[in-house]
């Protein structure tokens, strides 16, 4: 069953603003609803137990589980898998289309090997930030363009959370030169990856607990993985001294829940609106959270930990934006539904940078 979701992101993200907004929203809904009956599902995840942001925490998944239980007075019970504990991290897709479990926590450019237009979802390379995202799914039809590339899979996705812009990622060596990056074995998922392997980059896709132990090993040479307190988090200080930004590869990274249509359709709507609310609000939640934590973990990683912060080199930069723009263009011209994803996101790109410019980076730039 498809919905329509636009208008309840708008009135849930408003309702955001005042803490208690949400509850006093729906409460009254389940107090009165006229039935009783109960759900219990099972949502798996593709990250690791204690994985802050993705797995436990404000805007994660636990939260969310806990936060709907609360908000529907125990009739929509979610039990909460890390990655491995119920499935493998990367299966929580097919589990959720077969309708083996109900939902999935995860990102959509994973499942790029099903519909590579998914990937537009999460993060895309010289994309929008935050709020352009977020606009282009509310207001632009970036929503019903979800809906649309998960329509033959019988899921469903919602953003759940963003981490913000992410760093270019961790390297083993000094990056001066596009030829510096030939022959380098490096994790990183989504379109970033397409675009790395144009330049000779042998590109991995491992999930986060995996991701330590091989650039320890040297299993890999180069990592990237969300940002300065989530990276802390797993050691990869001690892996590897360079740690690069500019954040072409993911201005953006947007958390999905991924839901089963068929399970989806059997909830009255009064939970199907607490779900939808508190995905809104884990969406801003996470954000956060990434905002008010990575100050601090940068400014520990270079002054007690030795890491170098890098920028890359304007050359490589301009390199890799013309490699992605290339990519782009090869994926376009094979799959009418990745060109008309790639339209949408792009001409709205293009209105909100527009805004942007005579807005945001005009005050900032005087601050």
């Amino acid at each position: 069953m498809d919905i329509k979701r636009r208008n309840f992101l708008k009135t849930g993200l408003a309702g955001l603003a005042a803490a208690g907004a949400v509850t006093t929203a729906v409460i009254p809904s389940v107090a009165n609803a006229s039935s009783p009956k109960t759900f219990r599902w099972k949502m798996t995840n593709a990250y690791p137990a204690g994985a802050p942001f993705y797995s436990k925490g404000p805007g994660s998944a636990s939260y969310f589980c806990k936060r709907i239980e609360e908000l529907s007075a125990g009739r929509l019970r979610i039990k909460h898998y890390a990655a491995g504990e119920l499935i493998p991290a990367m299966e929580g897709f097919d589990a959720v289309s077969k309708g083996t479990i109900e939902m999935n926590w995860a990102n959509s450019y994973y499942w790029a090997g099903k519909t590579f237009a998914a990937q537009y979802f999460t993060a895309v390379p010289f994309g929008m930030n935050f709020q352009g995202t977020n606009a282009w799914l509310q207001e632009g039809g970036g929503q019903e363009l979800w809906d649309e590339v998960y329509k033959p899979f019988n899921v469903m996705g919602l953003a759940a959370g963003n981490t913000g812009v992410q760093m270019t990622g961790w390297f083993n060596k000094e990056i001066n030169s596009v030829e510096d990056l030939k022959g380098l074995r490096m994790r990183i998922p989504g379109l970033a990856g397409k675009v790395y392997e144009q330049l000779g980059v042998s590109v991995k896709l491992l999930p986060g607990g995996e991701i330590f132990p091989a650039l320890e090993r040297g299993v890999i040479d180069a990592a990237e993985f969300v940002g300065p307190y989530q990276d802390r988090r797993i050691g990869l200080q001690k892996a590897a001294k360079y740690y690069y930004t500019t954040g072409w590869s993911e201005p953006s990274n947007t958390t999905e829940c991924l839901i089963n249509k068929d399970a989806w359709a059997t909830l009255p709507k009064d939970l199907q609106a607490i779900v939808q609310t508190v995905a809104a609000e884990c969406n801003l939640m996470g954000l956060m959270w990434s905002e008010g934590n990575n100050s601090e973990a940068l400014d520990d990683l270079i002054k007690n930990q030795g890491v170098e912060v890098r920028t890359l080199p304007d050359s490589v930069i301009a390199k890799l934006k013309e490699t992605t723009f290339k990519t782009f263009e090869t994926y376009t011209g094979k799959d009418p539904l990745v060109k008309k994803v790639h339209e949408s996101y792009f001409a709205f790109k293009a209105k909100h940078d527009a805004w942007q410019a005579r807005s945001e980076a005009i005050v900032m730039t005087k601050l």
